[in-house]
């Protein structure tokens, strides 16, 4: 693996630093729907781009969530991030588990949104095809969304999502990807970790859901928390933008107490 600084983009002027890390549809833009109203005086955000998404669009790289993990830590050095927490989207929240296996003593709390459990995501052979297929087949890309949405969300907004995941990712390193966060599984590296995670699912995700986390996410980390957002499906950050800033916020805030109990 080669030594890359992630394109990124910074927001806020907080003392809590907190990488956000997007999912297998999207790039950084996957945050557009709650920058506007994230708390930019408590925290600092860092949106970064993947290998083989946005600005690291042409980026070469093995395209896996431990090479991403070890992107995360080269960038949070470059930024003189001692110490951070991090948000991940579905893909994402693998990638953020994997910077716990590799830096646990810089994580100060971890959040996956529908993310994707440490021992990867096992799926029958005709969903392999599906999302196999979906480098390069735009009607596979909506169907994910679609399905993983509950079938509520207008046409619109699905084309859009596809149009966006088609013009951000590299279709070579978006099948790459799926090898990585489907099929590969440590979670033996961070079963026990004490680091404060929190799981964030939506009721109308059915493949990502609040049951998945309950049998994964729950029983590996001591300091785990759920919450199921009623009218959410996949893609929070635009199906519910304001809840899910209120429930993230609100337990990376509660670091300082931690904080204040051991000091």
């Amino acid at each position: 693996m080669t030594s890359f600084t992630l394109p990124h983009e910074l927001h806020g002027d907080g003392a809590h630093k907190v990488f956000a890390v997007h999912g297998w549809f999207a790039d950084r833009s996957a945050y557009a729907g709650v920058l506007p109203d994230l708390d930019r005086t408590e925290f600092t955000y860092a949106l970064v781009d993947l290998r083989g998404y946005g600005g690291a669009k042409q980026a070469v790289g093995a395209y896996t969530t431990a090479e991403a993990a070890l992107d995360l830590v080269e960038l949070a050095d470059r930024l003189g991030w001692e110490r951070f927490s991090v948000v991940g989207h579905s893909m994402g929240g693998a990638v953020g588990q994997r910077l716990l296996a590799a830096a646990p003593h810089r994580l100060r709390r971890l959040v996956g949104v529908s993310p994707v459990p440490a021992s990867g995501l096992a799926l029958p052979p005709e969903q392999w095809e599906l999302f196999a297929d979906a480098a390069h087949k735009p009607e596979n890309r909506r169907t994910i969304i679609d399905l993983t949405t509950g079938g509520r969300r207008p046409d619109a907004w699905l084309d859009r999502m596809v149009t966006r995941s088609l013009a951000v990712s590299d279709q070579k390193a978006f099948r790459a990807w799926l090898d990585s966060w489907a099929g590969e599984d440590f979670h033996t590296r961070v079963e026990g970790s004490p680091v404060p995670a929190l799981a964030v699912t939506g009721a109308l995700d059915p493949a990502l859901s609040a049951d998945l986390v309950h049998r994964t996410w729950m029983t590996w980390y001591p300091r785990a928390e759920l919450r199921e957002l009623p009218s959410t499906g996949h893609y929070a950050m635009d199906e519910t933008p304001l809840e899910l800033i209120r429930v993230i916020e609100d337990f990376l805030r509660a670091d300082h107490s931690d904080e204040g109990e051991q000091a």
